[in-house]
């Protein structure tokens, strides 16, 4: 369903002849600032985001709202039974979510000083999220930070190697899917705890 409304985002924006069609525009506001002071001003603003996310997500885990949503993720009819309001919690989580996903693409985009829909509303963006988060491990706060890094590492030094990089990342995630369900860091939890 996010790969759909991404589609017709696209196909939306594409339309408008303010930002550019089809063709995108140039972020030229920005210009005036260094390429050195733009990528020191996003980065420092995306460790800021980073960290009060991480935050947020350790807070809000341990609020009423994230008993309820633990709640809902074991049994929705349950947690309706027991008064919790499962359409609006999930319609809440979508929006938060929304707005973390876009603030990164803002981001993105300032660094690039270039937007167009096609880069902006791809469905790329869902696959890398979902890869990020089944490597790293579905289920804690540590795991999608882990695959993050892990997704990083792979495309800064083996993007180089085009269709065999993209290869890899298929055979990762089927490898981690099939047979490491708990993900990369359950994995590494438990090497740990069985070494302490």
């Amino acid at each position: 369903g996010t790969w759909v409304i991404a589609e017709v985002l696209r196909l939306t924006v594409a339309n408008i002849a303010a930002v550019g069609g089809g063709s995108g525009t140039s972020l030229t506001t920005l210009r005036g600032l260094s390429r050195l002071a733009r990528q020191q001003t996003t980065y420092w603003i995306a460790v800021a985001c980073v960290v009060a996310c991480i935050v947020g997500i350790y807070l809000f885990l341990r609020s009423k709202q994230g008993l309820a949503l633990q709640a809902i993720r074991d049994n929705p009819v349950a947690a309706e039974s027991q008064g919790i309001a499962v359409g609006r919690m999930k319609l809440m989580v979508y929006m938060v979510a929304a707005t973390g996903c876009g603030l990164a693409g803002a981001l993105y985009f300032v660094g690039n000083l270039r937007i167009s829909p096609d880069a902006a509303f791809g469905v790329q963006w869902t696959a890398f999220a979902i890869f990020i988060v089944v490597i790293g491990g579905i289920g804690r706060i540590e795991g999608p930070m882990a695959g993050a890094v892990l997704f990083w590492l792979m495309n800064k030094f083996l993007a180089d190697y085009g269709t065999w990089y993209q290869l890899g990342l298929g055979l990762l995630a089927i490898v981690v899917t099939l047979r490491l369900r708990q993900g990369l860091w359950g994995v590494l939890q438990g090497w740990i705890g069985k070494i302490g």
